[in-house]
């Protein structure tokens, strides 16, 4: 699937109107939908409990505080990208706590092409994550079906006093009779025998 297919919510927390304003006309409706501007990081973490975000962009430094401290809550989503921009008196200093949490960031002023670089570079990221959220859904799904199997099979060993073999061959033989998946002739025979 293409990245232009896509489409990534966006929340953008900075109390500088001249920000919020340059930042919205680089996030057309079409990629970026929806985009939400909060202006603090009190109202982003509103924001962030009321629904989760592709992307967070945060403006340094944020009315009241450093900001830091709320980038570094915004990874604990694993599905989130979070891009700081920091004046470039304390860039470097950022850079070294942010980078090891995964945070993109650069130096202020920066150019309109370097930040929409930037939001490439994000939905790259993003896109990786996605691929191993689906990844890490069909493992757990995997195991769910090995949990239910093996349930299946110790009830047709205790009711039915079948071997572990001959157990696991009942099941195979039952999901292929009706057409049905392994998990679905164990969940069968769970409600059978339970």
């Amino acid at each position: 699937m293409s990245l232009k297919e896509r489409s990534y919510s966006v929340l953008v927390v900075s109390g500088s109107e001249k920000f919020n304003t340059a930042f919205a006309a680089l996030l057309p409706p079409s990629e970026y939908q929806p985009a939400h501007i909060a202006a603090s990081a009190s109202e982003g973490k509103r924001c962030l409990a009321e629904r989760s975000f592709d992307f967070v962009i945060i403006d340094l430094p944020l009315p009241g505080e450093s900001g830091i401290r709320f980038a570094l809550d915004c990874c604990r989503s694993p599905a989130t990208v979070v891009f700081v921009l920091a004046r470039n008196d304390v860039y470097e200093e950022l850079y070294d706590k942010m980078v090891s949490h995964g945070i993109f960031s650069l130096p202020k002023p920066t150019s309109r092409a370097a930040l929409a670089q930037a939001l490439r570079w994000m939905a790259s990221a993003r896109e990786r994550l996605r691929a191993l959220e689906e990844k890490t859904l069909s493992v757990e799904e995997r195991m769910e079906e090995i949990r239910t199997v093996n349930r299946a099979k110790f009830l047709l060993i205790s009711e039915l006093k079948m071997t572990e073999p001959a157990a696991h061959h009942y099941i195979e033989k039952y999901a292929m009779d009706r057409c049905i998946s392994k998990k679905d002739a164990a969940q069968d025979i769970i409600q059978k025998y339970s």
